[in-house]
């Protein structure tokens, strides 16, 4: 984890620092990685991070994403820096952001169209989103102290399962243009990062979520259900493929959805929602896998790049959301390791 950590800050150190996706999910994966190993240089390297951007979000650059959850993903950092720091400033920006979308809220339908200013991504209307904004709007519900944001949680996380989960394969479609689109051996387009993005998510959000909370008991049903299908998907090199029920047409390996599935899978097991004997198996394999992966200079391998889709992998691909779920895999790994 270490290396893998360094080489990315070097990596990103030589280029831009922006708050867009890709680097909110590396952001959070860095966060998670200097908590359990109190690694003051990442912490330094994140508190550098927040000052360049303001603690603040993308509307700058784009004020016409103000509903999009690509665009306050870096909130995940935001917060856990804040709790690592007790400094405030690190989430008003966010807080404000978020009080207008509560006073303004968008009514777009999820529907996916090419037609001009659809703006069906002001809602989250693919799956991805799942894993961007519900777990900000969950970590801000718990620092603020303000219930509704959990409320705007839950409404809006019910809307986008009621329309892209599949209830018999216990997977999400990644938006509405796929629900009829095949594979070559005939079976539905289910993405590997997609479908990781959404089982990532959950243990962010359960997390977060009061015991008493009305809905808790779905996100922790639906969290058991996705984990059981993803594990009975794992190859046998522990690694899981961009196309889940199609890895003979993407045979190669793809660290991005493996290192959020590891992740997802280790969380279970050490929460209790998991049965050990069960899914131990799965999550040690997909760590091997993930650590395979890793060159001896501490690049990541095997990241598909952005998409919305199965695609061709090839092992010099790497990206930094890759190496954010890594990380993230890594600190469960640590807490198992200690736990089992």
């Amino acid at each position: 984890m270490q290396k893998v950590a360094e080489w990315q800050m070097l990596q990103k150190n030589a280029g831009n620092t922006t708050a867009d996706w890709e680097d909110a999910v590396l952001y959070n994966g860095m966060v998670e990685y200097a908590k359990c190993n109190s690694d003051s240089t990442a912490f330094n390297w994140l508190k550098g991070v927040g000052k360049k951007l303001h603690w603040a979000q993308n509307l700058e650059v784009n004020p016409f994403l103000r509903y999009h959850a690509d665009d306050y993903a870096v909130g995940m950092m935001y917060a856990q820096m804040y709790r690592a720091f007790n400094d405030k400033a690190m989430y008003r920006p966010m807080e404000n952001y978020f009080d207008f979308i509560l006073m303004y809220p968008s009514t777009r339908s999820l529907k996916h169209t090419f037609e001009p200013h659809s703006f069906c991504t002001e809602r989250w209307s693919w799956c991805d989103a799942l894993f961007m904004a519900p777990p900000v709007w969950a970590k801000m519900a718990t620092i603020t102290g303000k219930k509704q944001y959990m409320e705007f949680l839950d409404s809006e996380y019910h809307y986008t399962y009621n329309y892209l989960y599949d209830k018999k394969e216990h997977l999400f479609y990644r938006d509405d243009e796929y629900f009829n689109k095949k594979e070559a051996n005939g079976q539905q387009v289910f993405w590997g990062r997609g479908n990781g993005w959404v089982l990532a998510g959950l243990p962010m959000i359960i997390q977060e979520l009061p015991a008493d909370f009305k809905n808790k008991k779905f996100y922790e049903e639906l969290f058991v259900e996705m984990a059981t299908k993803i594990a009975s998907l794992q190859g046998k090199e522990g690694y899981w493929h961009a196309s889940l029920l199609d890895p003979d047409s993407y045979p190669n390996p793809e660290t991005s959805c493996t290192g959020l599935y590891t992740y997802a899978l280790a969380w279970g097991v050490n929460n209790g929602y998991l049965d050990k004997k069960k899914f131990l198996p799965a999550v040690k394999k997909g760590w091997q896998a993930l650590a395979n992966a890793v060159d001896s200079d501490g690049k990541l391998c095997w990241v598909q790049p952005v998409g919305a889709d199965p695609r061709k992998v090839t092992r010099d691909m790497t990206a930094v959301y890759g190496v954010g779920a890594f990380l993230m895999a890594g600190t469960e790994m640590i807490q198992l390791t200690a736990k089992h």
